[in-house]
């Protein structure tokens, strides 16, 4: 045992030392903040123009110190990633972590080195803020802890993912990309915060985080369950959807030098329907099926996304639905004109089988207006849906226009989709492939007709020997930018700021395109009013010319009594919108209505569902 010696104990008197401290001055701190490091955990600021409102902030707070306020005047636009949210710091709950900080997408939240606030007992209120630029007190500009490249949490950058090269794909229609693999498909998952953008901007609103969430978590049916709550077309929209969802993710929407890139939502979506055996698809979207029959009966016109989605939706209600299709095969423009390379046939071919599974019957290479008249449907059924599609393609109707060497694009890109054979494209075209080649368009249909015909050109000649051209500077084509991308990559010239003008004939043949430099293409009023120079003139030496400027609806079906009834809109049909036409029994629904985009025709396939789900409920 220790022994304790006498000095360690100390006096009993040592308190009374602290009295010769009475007699000095005392030394008072000012009152007011004293300088803080620069990296200090202060107050809240927020950039409010550069926050997006995507409360990645709120989520990660683990003490629910952050909520998220709606800022009226502040810009919403969900398609493109911004509400008009904001959050607001309940500082009795905040403990100064920072996570907001080194989570926020586009680095707008910080915190500053403001560190002192008061205020009168009965302002129960004064510690929940709403954080701006000029900190707590709306005067402070000193910033401590901000978002920087080492303190960043998120992984900016997207996972690539394995195609085919340039010279592997140009004289063939394999599909270019691979996929992901389950551990690619999990990294490339586990890089989403679920901010819910993508939810807001889908057009059918896709429960995406949900499905992501599920990846990566490993768990694929349950992702393939959440698609079919919204999407009976995932197979297809995991290849060639338009991803507004990417454009509106939080982690495009950037405030560091360094950039960022979006989750791969649409290639996320392919892995996990190609993971899922097609059996098994089958048995997850037939689960919701009703099995009571309700005695109405629905046509639809037209086995596109839009019509097939109305379908699926009404016969999980216990409808009987027939859908009557003038062509061989289910699709639409999906099938006829969209290439193969892009999306392979039995991956369509997959979601068709899976709404027809539901009970739903199409009839084939029948013609509405020509084998049934409309007025035998209006008859037969308790309600009709148009869903027809843009079959046809508009004209330049420029000089020379009219020769039989200048084709439609989308009347060639059917003509190619008709001649698909165990999977693969033959060359047993009803055209001959021309040695030359102009395409008038910057579309994605314009790029479509363009890389078709090069492959085949490739094929046949061994050269590649096709023109783009397009009134639009090159940064406002509308086509995707990997589509301009791959084309220019299989050898595909692209000119942009062109107009055309004429088709020159020589000796009853086509000579050439003949182009003016566009000078503009909007007036001060922003109508479309192109001007040109014709100075500067272009003659492309070519054998074909093809138009791809836009598409329209063949409405010659409607008859001209019911045509009459309707209502028109600068010549298109006039529909609410909720899809029902002025005539209280016909709906319409898809390209025709809003224009070519197999996610918007989804959801407009919805759409009319409902509408037509709550106007036969009232009959009933």
């Amino acid at each position: 045992m220790k022994k304790i010696k006498y000095e360690d104990i100390g006096s009993i008197l040592n308190p009374l030392k602290n009295l010769q401290f009475l007699a000095r001055k005392p030394v008072t701190e000012p009152l007011g903040p004293r300088p803080a490091s620069e990296i200090y955990r202060g107050f809240h600021l927020n950039d409010m123009e550069k926050c997006i409102g995507c409360s990645t902030c709120q989520k990660i707070c683990d003490n629910a110190a952050i909520t998220m306020i709606k800022v009226p005047h502040l810009k919403e636009d969900p398609a493109n990633g911004i509400r008009n949210l904001r959050p607001a710091i309940d500082y009795g709950r905040c403990c100064w972590c920072a996570l907001c900080v080194d989570i926020c997408p586009v680095g707008a939240i910080e915190l500053s080195r403001e560190y002192v606030h008061t205020c009168d007992g009965d302002e129960v209120d004064s510690y929940f803020v709403l954080p701006q630029e000029k900190g707590m007190h709306g005067t402070f500009e000193e910033k401590g802890w901000t978002k920087t490249e080492t303190n960043d949490l998120l992984d900016r950058k997207r996972l690539p993912m394995g195609e085919m090269t340039p010279d592997e794909r140009v004289d063939n229609f394999d599909e270019i990309v691979d996929g992901f693999t389950p551990e690619q498909a999990i990294l490339e998952a586990s890089r989403c915060v679920q901010c819910g953008m993508c939810h807001d901007s889908c057009p059918a609103h896709m429960h995406a985080p949900e499905y992501i969430r599920a990846i990566w978590k490993g768990n694929v049916e349950e992702a393939v369950e959440w698609m079919y709550e919204t999407n009976p077309f995932s197979h297809v929209c995991g290849r060639v959807c338009t991803h507004r969802c990417e454009t509106a993710c939080s982690l495009n929407q950037t405030g560091l030098p360094q950039g960022s890139e979006p989750i791969a939502i649409r290639w996320l979506k392919r892995y996990a329907m190609d993971a899922v055996p097609h059996e098994r698809i089958k048995e997850i979207a037939g689960r919701k099926k009703t099995a009571q029959k309700t005695g109405q009966k629905i046509a639809i016109i037209g086995a596109g996304p839009a019509g097939l989605t109305a379908a699926f939706d009404l016969v999980k209600q216990g409808h009987e639905v027939q859908v009557y299709e003038a062509l061989a095969k289910a699709g639409g423009m999906t099938r006829y004109g969209i290439p193969y390379y892009r999306l392979p046939d039995d991956m369509l071919d997959r979601d068709v089988d899976v709404i027809v599974s539901m009970g739903v019957n199409i009839q084939y290479n029948t013609r509405i207006g020509k084998d049934i008249s409309m007025q035998q449907l209006h008859k037969d059924y308790d309600a009709v849906i148009l869903a027809i599609g843009l079959q046809s393609g508009r004209s330049t109707r420029i000089p020379g226009s009219e020769h039989e060497d200048v084709h439609s694009a989308v009347d060639l890109l059917r003509r190619i989709g008709s001649v698909r054979d165990d999977m693969k494209v033959t060359k047993d075209l009803d055209f001959k492939v021309p040695h030359s080649a102009v395409v008038i368009g910057g579309g994605n249909v314009a790029m479509d007709i363009g890389r078709s015909l090069a492959r085949y050109q490739k094929q046949q000649y061994n050269q590649v020997n096709m023109t783009i051209t397009a009134i639009d500077a090159m940064e406002n084509f509308p086509a995707d930018d990997v589509e301009i991308k791959e084309a220019l990559e299989e050898g595909i010239t692209i000119i942009p700021s062109r107009g055309p003008q004429e088709v020159v004939l020589e000796n009853g043949q086509i000579k050439g395109l003949k182009t003016w430099r566009v000078e503009s293409v909007f007036d001060a009023d922003g109508r479309f009013a192109p001007q040109y120079d014709a100075s500067d003139e272009q003659l492309y030496d070519v054998e074909m010319v093809i138009e791809a400027i836009g598409q329209m609806a063949e409405m010659e079906l409607l008859g001209e009594q019911l045509t009459e009834q309707l209502e028109w809109q600068r010549g298109r049909l006039k529909v609410a919108e909720d899809g029902a036409t002025s005539v209280d029994w016909l709906w319409s629904a898809g390209d025709c209505v809003n224009g070519p985009d197999v996610v918007h025709a989804v959801a407009d396939g919805h759409r009319v569902a409902e509408s037509i789900r709550a106007a036969l409920s009232v009959q009933r």
